[in-house]
């Protein structure tokens, strides 16, 4: 028996994506052809490494970024010296990761149904985006990711995650990520202003 191409994989969400977002996005928009539609180029990971903390640290951080992120992140290093944060050129200052094509579906699925949904008292994340149609989501904690396993963890991580999408405006690409499954947080309308009547 021949063992399947890779390549001839497609994630689930990116399915999704093609035959369930893409049509309702045209159907709403109007757009007049496919690339019109509004797409998610790349996620980018990124975390702080403290400026004390020592390689078995660093490596630890590494570890579990690549876990999680399924390929090998890179370390981002001060640019220059910073007295007042006792940071040296050169030093390591934190790790970061850019996923495209089939693994950053994988992380987009993981992260919406499966990570997400264990935060304590989840409402929704924030429905905020960078006036470019990119999305920014802050993480307190990496751990609620299944593949981190907690008794391997000596410090708790935050985790930065950047949705870079071709939308032009913040509606479309908020619309695009509410699709793929982003819990967006509802906002309330405004309530109107009484009128006053002039005596």
């Amino acid at each position: 028996m021949v063992a399947p191409k890779m390549s001839s994989y497609t994630p689930v969400l990116q399915k999704f994506y093609h035959e369930q977002v893409v049509p309702s996005l045209v159907k709403s928009r109007g757009y007049k052809n496919k690339h019109q539609v509004p797409r998610l180029l790349k996620i980018s990971l990124n975390t702080g490494i403290d400026a004390e903390a020592d390689k078995n640290q660093i490596a630890d951080v590494l570890r579990d970024m690549g876990v999680l992120a399924g390929q090998k992140p890179v370390l981002a290093k001060a640019r220059k010296a910073v007295a007042n944060f006792k940071l040296k050129e050169g030093q390591t200052v934190g790790c970061y990761v850019t996923l495209r094509s089939a693994s950053m579906w994988e992380f987009l699925y993981r992260l919406l149904a499966v990570a997400l949904p264990t935060i304590r008292d989840f409402r929704g994340v924030s429905p905020k985006l960078d006036g470019q149609g990119n999305y920014n989501l802050g993480i307190e904690d990496f751990t609620i990711f299944p593949e981190i396993t907690v008794e391997n963890v000596k410090k708790t991580m935050g985790l930065d995650i950047t949705f870079v999408t071709s939308a032009e405006t913040d509606e479309e690409g908020r619309e695009l990520l509410r699709l793929l499954g982003m819990p967006f947080r509802r906002t309330e309308p405004a309530a109107p202003k009484p009128q006053s009547h002039a005596a």
